[in-house]
């Protein structure tokens, strides 16, 4: 069986302009686009508030990977963490992960949530192995735009 490419070289920095396309290709890729959210937007936001903790990771030239983090002084949170559907398995999104919590906690953010689609039992199962346990409370949202 073919190994894949290569996976050792990737590079995590921040997300720059320029990364727009292949992000939101990525992240198309991987069924994290949905109807009611602008992935454009998401990033014009993003870009906007702590753009540093908005990683992507660059291998061979291209983006392969990405995740927005965030923190508002009590919790830190997990947004968009991607990898290329061809790279999955070979540690890539941990080592996205990985860079992402360390950004935290430099910060001194003390604990990370996420939300996972319920139908996406597989990323359920890849956080679990990362350490990530479900938390005993009712998810709610409101729209404010």
């Amino acid at each position: 069986m073919d190994p894949g490419p290569e996976t050792s070289g990737l590079s995590i920095r921040a997300f720059r302009p320029d990364d727009e396309d292949e992000v939101v290709r990525l992240w198309r890729a991987c069924g994290l686009v949905v109807p009611w959210n602008d992935p454009h937007e998401d990033m014009a936001r993003k870009t906007a508030f702590q753009s540093d903790l908005f990683l992507v990771g660059e291998l061979a030239g291209r983006v392969a990977a990405a995740v927005m983090a965030g923190y508002e002084g009590h919790r830190g949170w997990i947004n968009y963490l991607a990898v290329d559907p061809v790279l999955q398995g070979r540690g890539l999104g941990g080592r996205m992960m990985s860079a992402a919590e360390e950004a935290l906690k430099a910060l001194g953010c003390p604990k990370i949530n996420l939300m996972v689609r319920r139908s996406n039992r597989a990323v359920v199962s890849f956080y679990e192995r990362l350490g990530f346990r479900p938390d005993d409370v009712v998810c709610l949202g409101k729209k404010l735009v």
